[in-house]
């Protein structure tokens, strides 16, 4: 039964052997798993969407086994596609446990860039019945010359986790390589899998043959056990500013001390650093807590991964490198530190806890600010609710396409007639003009107009029939080499002297290092001593203040739905009694002395402090919005000679301080600033050639790998302006300035929530005139101060935070509270307190005591 294209499964029976494991463990097979081996039978795309813990990885495995046990033959079956190498091998391990125990004819086995090349070598010659991969080797593997006999037998293509691949430059490289598979084995079904997803239509176009959602069957997941999601204060002042949430570090220590296992969630890699170390101050009871991150080595991780699967840790400190991990069912709890920035993004992390759908997962949000305990009260309205957010994919970037393009030829001759047709099979390019594949297609064959005459930009050559091919085994050796879409800020590796490397850190952070000066990494205090050839050699660190590395891009993005929703809450007093007292009296202090801005408006604060004005606008549409947003009101400040001085960007405010008073802010937020002062801004800073490096990269105009050598940060930075400006000059239109401009304006500056934000208040801006700061303005001014004091300069910040509290509460007894303010949350400035030297394991803290004696 189908209504608007969802499916209403009707029960069939499994083959006895299966019916009979089921049994086995007490288990029934669900019904999403009976609809999904029904849709099978059918040969019938589909997606489907499941609570975290309701068997979906089992669900879209389940009709290939059936199939194989039923009509065992020789060949690839089925490929899954993980984004993360971890989980691919981890689904390997946990799908021999069914095989061998029913004895089923199915060989499984795993394809990453950790696979040995000998078995690489059998895999190609003999492909087993169930292939486990991930985008990047897909690709990789379909640029050979016998993929069409590789892939000839394939009957199913299961994608995990596919809501974290579409809309991301690794999800333009799978979909792209889908569209191959389709032209390569038609007959093959594509599964998609999915906890949390916010556009299930566009999802289903992304499943689709031929980028058509109508053409896949949406099987949809009802119940489960609601999360339990609780809010965590610490039990001192709650901070009016800040970022890191260390002031609750004693109540999370308690939660890991009181449960099972814990994964403790962080926004970023540093906060990662700071509150492994917080807690680790606090672990009298020799409790073992891990730290993951992407920073750290590949080995350190798997080795807290391995841990972690064998029960050998009580919490682990984590990023979004365990947002789609291994899935263990021993997780009790989960702690997010800090606001969720999405409700998506938050029910994925909350998935990690328990695991199972029908017993409810537990998790703890423990903001950092007052303003962070808001969003998490509407992120937890929201999940109550069902609701799901994030941005809708977006088009496929021409850099990714032009790496296909060259990889396709690599595999054999085509005719471009035919591969565009079958580009436009792949939902992120369904709208791709033939404009943009041929200028992408010239591209790769010689480099465009203005790089022709350089040899070795040439690539590809037309045949006299029009066919296009590959110069040479060269050209495929190097694309092999570079493949990806992955591009990493330049990092230092970090190797303790006469000892391992730990991980890296960004290069920029290791130019600001002296000898002797301390920073914290991978949970233990280090001393920068000298650069090598490849690697900073570190040494133990002593005592004295330890900075904390901060890496580029790793802060989450507000999401545009928890941005109203903040705004809603802020508006609306009857829901306020659900906040805390503290918050409650804040926003009553700032009716009283000020106003609280409406949904519909934009409410503009101007006020003198010291020889400054501030202006501070409550926009709430997220940290990177507001920094570009700052840049371009600046620009108009200039203008308007109001004579800027600075500006700093929060989640929800933009503070802009300047010389002299903004008496008219209307011009200053007119939606045509997106007009000259971004143009302007955008051909002046040094945002275009970065990204321009990035594209060119992905794109292989740069070489990150050649035989024998490796190239450096700095050396691909000298090579990517050369190259940048001279495109500019001789070529201005070339396809990958094209790219550039529009991932620059689409990606990095957020300029589409300005435009709206812009839009929406237009002839809507209440603009308010104060003789002093405003209780709400607070958070911003103390982080704006936190950004010009100078390293030693913490006690004449923390009386310029006292003061700001005094002015905003008229009431001196708020010291206290805005002293937590600023200790609480430090930057990459030097701290005066540091955190302890580890003992024995470095990443994975203090083994039971048991263990021990």
């Amino acid at each position: 039964m189908r209504r608007h294209g969802v499916w209403t499964p009707v029960v069939r029976t499994l083959p006895e052997r299966f019916q009979n494991w089921f049994a086995a463990r007490g288990w029934q097979p669900r019904l999403h798993q009976l609809a999904m081996l029904a849709a099978a039978r059918e040969g019938v795309c589909t997606l489907l969407i499941a609570p975290t813990g309701g068997g979906k990885t089992l669900a879209g495995f389940l009709p290939s086994l059936v199939e194989l046990a039923e009509n065992p033959f020789e060949g690839l079956h089925t490929i899954y596609i993980s984004p993360l190498k971890a989980l691919a091998v981890d689904i390997a391990r946990n799908l021999m446990a069914p095989v061998e125990e029913m004895g089923l004819p199915i060989s499984i086995e795993t394809r990453t860039g950790d696979t040995p090349a000998n078995r690489r070598a059998r895999q190609r010659e003999k492909p087993p019945n169930i292939l486990l991969t991930t985008p990047e080797s897909l690709t990789l593997l379909l640029s050979l010359a016998d993929a069409d006999v590789m892939f000839a037998t394939l009957r199913c293509v299961v994608l995990d986790e596919i809501h974290a691949l579409a809309g991301t430059k690794r999800g333009d490289q799978l979909f792209l390589a889908l569209s191959r598979l389709t032209s390569l084995a038609p007959q093959a079904r594509h599964v998609g899998l999915s906890a949390t997803v916010a556009h299930p239509e566009a999802l289903r176009a992304h499943v689709s043959r031929h980028a058509k959602p109508e053409d896949v069957r949406l099987i949809t997941v009802a119940g489960g056990a609601a999360p339990d999601i609780t809010i965590q204060l610490p039990e001192g002042r709650l901070p009016w500013g800040g970022h890191m949430g260390l002031a609750s570090a004693p109540e999370i220590y308690r939660a890991i001390a009181a449960s099972g296992v814990t994964i403790v969630f962080v926004n970023t890699r540093a906060q990662a650093e700071l509150v492994f170390a917080a807690l680790w101050k606090l672990n009298e009871d020799s409790l073992p807590i891990a730290l993951h991150h992407g920073s750290l080595t590949v080995e350190q991780r798997r080795k807290v991964e391995a841990a972690m699967a064998a029960g050998k840790l009580r919490g682990v400190v984590a990023t979004a490198s365990l947002d789609l991990g291994i899935d263990w069912g021993a997780v009790d709890q989960v702690v997010q530190v800090g606001a969720p920035k999405g409700v998506s993004r938050l029910l994925q992390r909350v998935g990690r806890a328990n695991h199972r759908m029908d017993e409810p997962s537990r998790a703890m949000l423990v903001p950092a600010n007052r303003f962070e305990v808001i969003e998490c009260m509407a992120s937890i309205e929201a999940v109550a609710a069902g609701k799901q957010d994030g941005e809708a994919p977006r088009p496929g970037g021409l850099d990714v396409l032009a790496q296909h393009i060259l990889a396709m030829a690599c595999h054999g001759p085509f005719h471009p007639d035919a591969l565009f047709a079958e580009i436009r099979q792949a939902a992120p390019y369904a709208a791709l003009t033939r404009r943009d594949f041929d200028d992408t297609l010239r591209f790769v064959e010689d480099g465009g107009y203005a790089l022709r005459s350089y040899e070795r930009f040439a690539k590809l050559f037309r045949d006299a029939e029009g066919l296009v091919h590959i110069r040479g085994p060269v050209v495929a050796r190097q694309l092999r080499m570079n493949l990806g879409t992955i591009i990493e800020t330049p990092l230092v590796k970090l190797r303790m002297r006469g000892g391992p490397y730990l991980g890296e850190v960004e290069e920029w952070f290791i130019s600001t290092l002296r000898a002797g000066d301390n920073f914290l990494f991978a949970g233990q205090v280090l001393r920068f001593e000298a650069m090598e050839a490849n690697a900073a050699l570190v040494g133990r660190g002593g005592d004295g203040e330890a900075r904390v590395p901060t890496y580029a891009g790793s802060r989450m993005p507000l999401t545009t739905y928890l941005a109203a929703e903040v705004r809603a809450i802020l508006h609306d007093q009857s829901r306020w009694p659900a906040l805390p007292e503290e918050v409650r009296e804040w926003l009553a202090m700032q009716a009283l002395r000020s106003v609280l801005p409406a949904p519909d408006e934009l409410l503009v604060e101007v006020f003198p402090r010291g020889e400054k004005f501030f202006l501070v606008a409550y926009c709430f549409e997220g940290r990177l919005a507001h920094q570009t947003l700052g840049m371009l009101i600046t620009k108009r400040m200039e203008k308007l000679g109001y004579g800027p001085l600075g500006y700093v960007g929060t989640d929800y405010v933009l503070a802009v301080w300047s010389a002299f008073e903004p008496v008219d802010v209307q011009p200053l937020f007119e939606e045509d600033i997106l007009g000259e002062e971004l143009e302007e801004w955008i051909n002046e800073s040094s945002m275009l050639r970065r990204t321009f490096r990035n594209i060119a990269t992905i794109a292989g105009l740069l070489e990150k790998h050649h035989p024998g050598q490796e190239k450096s940060g700095r050396a691909m930075t000298v090579n990517a302006d050369l190259i940048y400006d001279v495109l500019r000059r001789h070529e201005p239109d070339h396809v990958l300035l094209r790219a550039t401009r529009a991932e620059a304006a689409a990606g990095l500056t957020d300029i589409g929530r300005i435009a709206a934000l812009l839009a929406r208040v237009r002839q809507n801006i209440r603009h308010i005139r104060l003789d002093r700061v405003s209780p709400l303005a607070v958070p911003a001014l103390i982080e704006e101060g936190r950004e010009w004091v100078a390293g030693g300069a913490e006690d004449a910040l923390l009386a310029e935070a006292a003061a700001l509290v005094h002015d905003a509460t008229d009431g001196a007894e708020m010291f206290s509270e805005s002293l937590a303010v600023v200790s609480e949350d430090p930057t990459p400035r030097p701290r005066r307190e540091t955190p302890k030297a580890p003992r024995r394991n470095r990443f994975i803290r203090a083994a039971p005591k048991a263990a021990r004696r």
